[in-house]
């Protein structure tokens, strides 16, 4: 069983960083990736990153350049850090886990992922 729990969103101006964390709570951390998602016109969610327990990260290309993922396996938490805020980022931001062999570009995709927080709230302003 897993538990994920989101926090770091706010309401922040365009152009501004933050950093997103997914706490996780389970008993084997190097058994999943890690993702996050935030929902898209004409999508449910789109995938934003996500990391393995190996040290694969992979960002949306759309993304890459502006967001980073990282993972720290001591605080079971991987961090979605944010930069250069635009208005168009504002969404909830969810974290989910899925089994270790999904990762990279199959990482970026909902349907692999079984276990999702309740997310986050970023908001940017112009």
């Amino acid at each position: 069983q897993v538990h994920l729990m989101e926090s770091g969103g706010g309401f922040v101006q365009a152009g501004s960083s933050l950093r997103l964390s997914c706490i996780v709570s389970t008993g084997r951390f190097d058994y999943y990736t890690i993702g996050w998602f935030r929902p898209a016109p004409g999508k449910e969610l789109e995938g934003v990153a996500n990391a393995d327990a190996v040290g694969n990260l992979k960002v949306s290309d759309a993304l890459e350049g502006r967001f980073s993922i990282s993972r720290d396996d001591v605080k079971k938490t991987v961090y979605l850090q944010m930069s250069n805020l635009k208005v168009e980022d504002t969404a909830m931001y969810y974290c989910a886990a899925a089994p270790y062999y999904v990762y990279g570009w199959t990482g970026l995709e909902e349907k692999r992922y079984n276990n999702w927080g309740q997310g986050t709230q970023v908001t940017v302003s112009a």
